[in-house]
């Protein structure tokens, strides 16, 4: 018998197995963890399902769903099994999941009435599903044949027919197939935990908490967040863009150029609306306006052109900046790592900043407080701020939503505003581009060009602004008054050329090369579209460069 051996990154240990050894199969030969099953793993920092065959010498890493590779597994086999309960119970229903909402996931059944029940009839088939432990596997085919066993299904022929490869991959569960754009568990049986939810004209797919896979996410607060996503799609399906096919054979067609400035147009009449809410609230005492999101939401760019939108209304907006009013290093609290959090809501001085805030609101003159970030320390130049009668105050930063900001100041005085890239594309009808990696591609870009950040610098640091995110931005976002979708319908079509050769650069003896290689194969799929119509104002300017900002 033959072997090979395998060095297991989760106990730093080697091993010695039968060559053609399933993944799976090693897994088992790992000692018991109490935490919880494997659900995929990375072979030489690549994703791979627990089928995957070792056949010469290999460095692997089990996951479970607490992680964030390990999460999306869950949640493409969820929406496999989901694919399947809906054929099964509504033969000529089509499954669309639309996009995130909160922590689970929107999708409707067209051709189908919603009715009472059917979210219940879904789960339950789902149950069936998971329960009879279906095998899921994953084939390589011709082109050709692809396009035979996906007849009938146009989201996914037209993408096959505009990413121009000579083979495709294709999953398969009993009578079902799909293709779901990354690493699927290989069974059904391991995506147990769950909920279908009937909501608005559609339902929501409840999944896992990340940090507690055997409990489903009930993060509540999604009514508005839902509100915006709905306009977007509305938007898409207007430009028939509601796919990236559909958008890739728009660029071939060479009306890439009107797509830009359809977005743009689009998303001025964003700006327009929300200066109109702003000047009617102005008229019942409005004086400050707090803007909060996640990184590289396109917040900065946003401020100004709101900036901009105000002065015409013959506003004189005031920034206070909320980094001024840091504590000084030697109080900062540490997070777990034992570093510095800067992050914590404590390393604000609210004290100090709700004070001030609230007798500049008062009409009293301030002197306002600068803070020396080398030195780590606050101080005062005698730099005084007192507002005039058009003027309104702006307030940017992650913590701007805690209703701990500006507690003390009367709710008609103040606006809230969440701004975050809330992208509505799909990949197909079962797949859609997520908001986080849009996010994500953004700052890759930005980083690069402005702060001399390689993509595997950006990668590595992805995982704790997550974490930051998590705890001190979303569970605020639906304090918003106004939710702001900064995300442009051709913009990863625009970040796709400055994108791929950072993420071609990280190596593959990094743990981030999985996660590049991931986005890359993402990227593939679109086609480009040359930025030069894109307006020096664009919110996609601030990380691709040729901003008339400055930042």
């Amino acid at each position: 018998m033959e072997t090979v051996k395998i060095r297991c990154e989760n106990n730093d240990s080697e091993i010695v197995v039968s060559k053609g050894i399933s993944l799976g199969e090693v897994a088992m030969m790992l000692p018991a963890k109490d935490s919880y099953p494997f659900i995929a793993a990375y072979v030489n920092n690549k994703s791979k399902d627990l089928n995957y065959r070792v056949y010469e010498p290999k460095s692997v890493r089990f996951i479970d769903a607490t992680h964030f590779e390990g999460a999306r597994v869950y949640q493409r086999t969820l929406f496999f099994v989901l694919y399947k309960a809906v054929r099964d119970l509504y033969p000529r229903g089509v499954l669309k999941i639309q996009h995130s909402l909160g922590r689970g996931f929107y999708f409707v059944v067209e051709g189908v009435e919603p009715c009472d029940g059917m979210a219940e009839a879904i789960a339950g088939r789902m149950r069936e599903l998971t329960e009879a432990d279906i095998p899921i596997t994953r084939q390589i085919v011709y082109r050709t044949e692809a396009e035979a066993i996906y007849a009938g299904e146009s989201d996914k022929l037209r993408l096959l027919n505009t990413r121009r490869h000579l083979y495709a991959t294709v999953n398969d569960m009993a009578d079902v197939h799909g293709y779901f754009y990354g690493t699927l568990a290989t069974s059904s049986g391991m995506v147990k935990v769950f909920d279908v939810r009937p909501f608005h004209e559609g339902f929501l797919l409840c999944v896992p908490r990340r940090d507690n896979p055997l409990q489903i996410d009930e993060s509540g607060g999604i009514e508005k967040m839902y509100d915006v996503f709905k306009m977007h799609k509305e938007w898409l399906k207007v430009l028939d863009v509601s796919n990236i096919g559909l958008l890739n054979s728009k660029i071939i067609e060479g009306r890439g150029g009107d797509i830009i400035k359809i977005g743009e147009a689009l998303q001025q009449r964003l700006f327009t609306a929300l200066s109109d809410t702003i000047m009617e609230r102005r008229h019942k005492g409005l004086k400050l306006i707090l803007i909060s999101g996640p990184s590289s939401s396109g917040k900065t760019t946003f401020g100004m052109r709101l900036n901009i939108e105000l002065r015409v209304f013959g506003l004189d907006p005031v920034v206070l900046s909320m980094d001024n009013y840091f504590v000084d290093r030697d109080k900062t609290p540490l997070g777990q790592n034992g570093k510095h959090d800067f992050e914590a809501l404590e390393a604000v001085d609210l004290e100090l900043f709700n004070d001030n805030l609230g007798r500049l609101i008062a009409g009293q003159e301030v002197e306002v407080p600068k803070f020396d970030f080398k030195e780590g320390r606050r101080y005062y130049d005698g730099t005084r701020m007192r507002l005039s009668p058009n003027s309104v105050i702006i307030v940017e930063g992650i913590h701007a939503l805690n209703p701990a900001v500006a507690r003390d100041i009367p709710d008609d005085n103040t606006f809230r505003i969440y701004v975050s890239a809330l992208t509505t594309i799909s990949m197909d009808n079962l797949s859609r581009f997520s908001t986080t990696d849009n996010r994500l591609l953004r700052r890759i870009v930005r980083d690069s060009k402005y702060r001399s950040h390689t993509a595997l610098d950006t990668l590595r640091r992805w995982g704790s602004v997550r974490r930051g995110e998590e705890k001190n931005i979303f569970p605020y976002q639906e304090e918003a008054d106004y939710m702001f979708n900064s995300s442009l319908i051709f913009e990863i079509s625009i970040l796709k050329r400055y994108a791929e050769p950072l993420l071609m650069e990280v190596p593959d003896t990094e743990k981030e090369y999985s996660e590049a290689r991931r986005l890359l194969k993402m990227l593939d799929f679109f086609m480009p579209i040359d930025d030069k119509e894109v307006p020096p104002t664009s919110l996609i300017r601030e990380f691709i460069g040729g901003s008339s900002f400055d930042y």
